[in-house]
C-alpha cells in the first residue's frame, strides 16, 4: 500500500477545509485568488501563524495549510460547486451562488469514488489496494488520482531544480521571467548573497505610467519570514518606487502582512507556486506535453 504521509494534528485536513474554503469564496464576493483564500481560511478559522507556516513534509515546497487547502478546491471543483479560470481566479459556480449550506462528507464521498473508479480503469491491479484506502486518511493523494494544477508532479521537479541553481543563475531566470512579464531594462546587479538588491527595471502600465522596480531573488527551501521583507524594504532607494522579492521558497503569513503594511513601502511577493506558474505560462524552459486516455472498450466493441 502506498506510505501516507502524516501531518500535524494542528494543520486542518482538506476534509476539513471544503465547507471553510466554500465560505471563503462567498466573504470574498465569490472569487479569490489562492492567496485570498487562504488567508481568509487563516482568518475564518482563527489559525494561528506558526501553524499556517508549517512546511508540507513532501516535494512540494508550500505549507501544509496551503496543500491541504489546494486538495479542498480540487474536491470542491470536480463535485461542481466551483471553477477557476486560466488566470487561476476560483469562482462559486451559479447553481452554488444561493447555497449556504454544504455536506462535505457527501462532496469527499462522492470524489472519492469517482477517483477510485477512475483509477480502477487504468490498473486491474488496484481496485484490492484501493479498497483499504479510506477517503479522510492524512494524505489526499491516496483518495483521489487527480492532481490540482497546483501539486502536478511536474511541478515537484521544477522546484527541486529551480531551489538547486546556482545563484546568479537563478537571478538571470528572475530576469527573463520579468522581462516576458512586460518589464524592460531589466538589469542584475551581480551582488547576490548581499541581502539586498539582486536587480532593478521599469515597468509600464497601459503605455503611459513608468515605474522604477527592485527585485531580490531568494533561492530558499522554506518559509520567508518578515524580516526578509523589512531588510529588502531598507535596501530600497528613494527612486525605486516598487520591490518585488521573488524565492522558490513560501512567505510566511506575518511577512505577506508586513509586505502590505499600510504606510510602507508596499513588497509585492512571488513565491515558488507563483513564479513555476509564471515560468509555465511563458514557455521558459518548459513545454507542454498532451497526452490520451485510450478507451479500449471502444476499439473491443466497435
Amino acid at each position: 500500500m502506498q506510505k501516507r504521509t502524516r501531518i500535524d494534528s494542528r494543520v486542518p485536513r482538506y476534509t476539513q477545509l471544503i465547507v471553510p474554503t466554500f465560505e471563503a469564496l462567498r466573504t470574498l464576493g465569490g472569487s479569490g485568488k489562492n492567496d485570498e483564500i487562504l488567508d481568509q481560511i487563516i482568518t475564518d478559522l482563527k489559525i494561528p501563524d506558526e501553524v499556517a507556516d508549517i512546511q508540507h513534509k513532501g516535494r512540494t515546497n508550500k505549507s501544509e495549510l496551503s496543500y491541504q487547502a489546494d486538495w479542498a478546491r480540487t474536491y470542491l471543483r470536480i463535485y461542481g460547486v466551483i471553477e477557476n479560470s486560466a488566470r487561476s481566479v476560483w469562482s462559486i459556480k451559479p447553481d452554488y451562488v444561493a447555497v449556504t449550506d454544504l455536506d462535505a462528507k457527501k462532496i469527499v464521498d462522492t470524489v472519492y469514488m469517482e477517483g477510485r473508479k477512475k483509477r480502477a480503469s487504468k490498473n486491474a491491479d488496484l481496485p484490492n489496494l484501493i479498497d483499504n484506502d479510506k477517503p479522510e486518511d492524512d494524505d489526499p493523494t491516496n483518495d483521489y488520482a487527480e492532481y490540482p494544477d497546483e501539486l502536478k508532479p511536474w511541478r515537484e521537479h521544477l522546484a527541486d531544480i529551480l531551489k538547486n541553481m546556482d545563484p546568479y543563475g537563478f537571478e538571470r531566470l528572475s530576469q527573463r521571467v520579468l522581462r516576458e512579464c512586460g518589464f524592460s531594462q531589466v538589469e542584475v546587479t551581480k551582488k547576490s548573497g548581499d541581502g539586498g538588491i539582486d536587480g532593478t527595471g521599469k515597468l509600464k502600465i497601459n503605455g503611459i505610467f513608468s515605474f522604477n522596480v527592485a527585485f531580490q531573488c531568494k533561492r530558499y527551501d522554506g518559509v520567508v519570514g518578515a524580516p526578509a521583507i523589512r531588510d529588502f524594504r531598507g535596501s530600497l532607494t528613494t527612486n525605486i518606487e516598487k520591490g518585488v522579492l521573488i524565492t522558490t521558497g513560501t512567505f510566511s503569513k506575518a511577512a505577506r502582512e508586513e509586505a502590505a503594511s499600510p504606510g510602507k513601502q508596499q513588497i509585492d511577493l512571488v513565491d515558488g507556486e507563483d513564479f513555476i506558474s509564471m515560468i509555465a505560462e511563458y514557455g521558459i524552459g518548459v513545454k507542454e506535453i498532451k497526452t490520451y486516455e485510450i478507451d479500449e472498450s471502444f476499439f473491443n466493441k466497435i
